[in-house]
């Protein structure tokens, strides 16, 4: 992990060159605030399921979920409500980190989600194994 380059100053700005910019307009009397507002905004991506069963329900399959998985199902999950998107984890009870308590089937309860672990997942979806 790299270091901000200001921790042992006590400038408020994130780099250098923010800084040398503040130096600049402070200098030309310029009126200005740092870091004041903060702005939403969506990205234009594309999702593309793992599986897709007849009846339409999607399975994610998932081994290691990380931060931005789960921030890109929810942004997937509010612009397509009406997809039944369901997770299939290699192991559900991993903890989303390594300081944190939730598990990936926590997060999924907390979050109105669907999942199960492999071992499971013909029974959770009413299939029988194509193995």
């Amino acid at each position: 992990m790299r270091r901000r380059w200001n921790t042992h100053r006590s400038s408020p700005y994130r780099s250098r060159f923010e800084e040398m910019v503040a130096s600049s307009l402070c200098e030309q009397g310029a009126a200005f605030s740092y870091e004041s507002v903060k702005l939403k905004y969506e990205r234009q991506c594309i999702y593309t399921p793992d599986f897709i069963l007849p009846n339409g329900v999607v399975i994610e399959v998932k081994g290691r979920w990380l931060g931005s998985d789960r921030t890109k199902h929810i942004a997937v999950r509010k612009k397509n409500p009406e997809v039944d998107i369901r997770f299939c984890f290699q192991n559900a009870y991993n903890k989303l980190n390594k300081n944190s308590k939730t598990t990936y089937a926590d997060w999924c309860d907390k979050n109105g989600i669907t999942c199960t672990i492999q071992k499971r997942i013909y029974k959770s979806l009413g299939l029988v194994s194509c193995l």
